[in-house]
């Protein structure tokens, strides 16, 4: 196991999405964010069913940065209740890793 994670979260719009990714990379937080586009989110909210097109981000951190990660998205973000999970990296190359660890530092390092 590492102390690597990649966090998941959605938005509904590329504007959004690139917000979100330049920030996290220009702040340090994240060595990369993948954009998915056009997925379709099939989900329940507010006792109704959603049937919605989404973009997916795919953030590459550290576990130590994760409640900065979510703070920055709660803060920048339009939804109500955006998703935030995080998702270990059990293992990877050694110098993505590395290069993860080098990229990173937080916003009060």
């Amino acid at each position: 196991m590492t102390d690597k994670i990649v966090i998941l979260t959605t938005v509904d719009s590329e504007d959004l999405a690139l917000k979100l990714a330049s920030g996290l990379v220009e702040g340090r937080l994240a060595a990369c964010v993948n954009v998915v586009s056009s997925v379709r989110s099939i989900y329940r909210w507010k006792d109704k069913v959603c049937d919605d097109k989404e973009m997916i981000l795919m953030i590459k951190t550290s576990a130590h940065l994760f409640n900065e990660v979510r703070d920055f998205i709660r803060e920048q973000h339009t939804y109500e209740l955006p998703e935030i999970l995080a998702l270990p990296v059990a293992a990877g190359d050694e110098k993505v890793l590395d290069w993860i660890m080098t990229s990173v530092k937080g916003r009060n390092p």
